[in-house]
């Protein structure tokens, strides 16, 4: 990866500490590795045992029950990177990622932060900041009003009278974070009171802020993604796009690249305006610019996550570029090697998010061992997690288990490896959301291309799940692997907790004996 290096040039950092756990840490460690670099994982009590830190060279121990005491505690990483000899901190997705002041603190103690500036953190992070900024650079934003409402006092007054400028449905969206968080819909003005509230407490909750800022709601869009990757030498670069449309209460579900509704004169221009909005904040690294698509063709800058995104393996499927081995090359110093014309799409690529929860008990998370965890392989499938068979599931951390991705020649082929993917996807020992996954892949507005942000939200889709096993099927896949002597996993599938299997996918007795002839 780093040619010049073995030449004998010096070495800008040769030890990486990963500041996150789960599917994203084993991403970048293997990165790391791949690299010719020593990776150094961190972790709580309750991942002594994780997938991450066995992967990594080394790991250093987090004291502390709480996040805010162990992968949110910046002073706590800080400190095992200098134990551990790290010259570097990739900071994943998630905890501390966006966060300016660590990033500050980072490049302050001497240690080499492979992401953004902390001002372009900073900018992006506000999305009012964020939004003035793209005003003056020219890149299109949603009608609304960058008025900030502060949470605290009665501000309801003001509050009207931006909302009746802005005009209903509205959005009231919190001013320093993402991820839906803070986020609440108003469609009427009595309706304005009571959503204002939660979403200030909410945003409050998440981000230690409980500014919000108002709005217009755009019905029927599309929710577009551009992914660009700058240097420290002025070259900035964009990917292409991901849809990531298939959202529930504004979290994403399924990801797709590149986007049905996206054309190449669309593409083009999209991409420009990303390269824009990130050459406005002298951008380095990998960021994504995210962009709603009006039904009338016409897109506006959402916002910008100065970050890794979780669906970023659809662009690499579709390029043909490791963002995270880019990531490592740009804090190195490195150019991007590539050109904006060199950057292809090469068929399709679809990502499903696996989830321990209920579908059918309004997503609860779900919580057990995970008794039996087989997870689909061939042609074109990649997995990504950050779990193996044994592992506890808790309620300490998100529920995601893993990201199934999938790469065809088509979006047609695409949609039927995916589909074939998750049925041959066995999770046993807690709920998974894979029966849910399946019924919204093959929707026809699924397979139409059709998809909006607001679908998954009005369409009951989770009313039936061709995935679900009846429980004697289990009783007679733990008898059969009890007269093959698999006592272990007998005993798991007659354990209590499995009581409920109607959260794992395909076929357990073709799977199970497949796998133990």
């Amino acid at each position: 990866m780093f040619p010049e290096w073995m030449e004998g040039a010096p070495t800008p950092f040769s030890s990486v500490l990963v500041a996150n756990r789960g599917e994203i840490a084993v991403r970048v460690i293997m990165a790391v590795k791949e690299a010719g670099l020593r990776a150094i994982a961190v972790y709580s009590d309750s991942d002594s045992n994780a997938l991450h830190v066995e992967m990594a060279d080394d790991a250093v121990h987090l004291t502390g029950n709480s996040l805010t005491e162990n992968y949110l505690n910046s002073e706590a990483i800080i400190l095992a990177a200098k134990s551990s000899g790290a010259q570097a901190i990739h900071p994943g997705y998630g905890f501390l990622s966006e966060r300016a002041d660590f990033a500050r603190d980072v490049a302050n103690a001497g240690i080499i932060w492979i992401g953004p500036s902390p001002e372009a953190i900073e900018t992006m992070g506000d999305k009012i900041s964020a939004r003035s900024r793209m005003i003056e650079s020219g890149v299109p934003v949603i009608p609304g009003d960058e008025i900030a409402i502060p949470e605290g006092s009665d501000h309801m007054g003001a509050l009207a009278t931006v909302a009746a400028r802005v005009g209903y449905p509205l959005l009231l969206k919190a001013s320093a974070g993402g991820g839906g968080k803070g986020m609440r819909v108003v469609h009427e003005p009595k309706m304005l009171r009571t959503e204002y509230e939660a979403a200030a407490r909410e945003a409050s909750a998440a981000f230690g802020d409980g500014t919000v800022y108002v709005e217009r709601l755009l019905t029927g869009a599309r929710h577009i993604e551009i992914q660009v990757l700058a240097d420290k030498h002025g070259n900035c670069i964009h990917l292409n796009e991901r849809d990531c449309s298939l959202q529930r209460r504004h979290q994403k579900v399924i990801e797709e690249a590149p986007s049905t509704a996206v054309s190449n004169d669309l593409r083009k221009s999209m991409g420009e305006s990303a390269v824009m909005a990130a050459m406005a904040v002298d951008y380095v690294g990998a960021g994504t610019v995210e962009l709603l698509l009006s039904p009338n063709g016409q897109y506006y800058f959402l916002e910008m996550n100065t970050r890794l995104q979780v669906e970023h393996p659809v662009t690499e499927m579709i390029t043909g570029v490791d963002l995270v081995q880019k990531q490592l090359e740009i804090a190195s110093g490195m150019t991007l090697g590539i050109s904006q014309d060199s950057v292809g799409i090469n068929g399709h690529s679809i990502e499903a998010r696996i989830y321990a929860e209920d579908a059918k008990r309004g997503f609860l998370p779900s919580i057990g061992t995970l008794g039996v965890w087989i997870p689909p392989s061939g042609p074109g499938i990649r997995l990504d997690s950050g779990v193996r068979q044994g592992d506890l599931v808790t309620v300490d951390f998100d529920p995601m288990l893993a990201k199934l991705i999938v790469h065809a020649p088509d979006r047609r082929s695409a949609i039927r490896r995916m589909d074939n993917a998750l049925s041959s996807f066995v999770a046993l020992g807690v709920t998974t959301n894979i029966g849910f996954l399946r019924n919204a892949l093959l929707h026809p507005s699924f397979t139409s291309g059709s998809i909006t942000t607001d679908f998954l939200d009005s369409t009951p889709i989770n009313e039936f799940d061709p995935n679900y096993t009846d429980p004697k099927i289990i009783v007679s896949i733990a008898a059969s692997a009890k007269r093959l002597g698999l006592d272990k996993l007998a005993n798991t599938l007659s354990s209590s907790d499995m009581d409920d299997h109607s959260g794992h996918s395909g076929d357990p007795f073709r799977t199970l004996s497949r796998r133990f002839p």
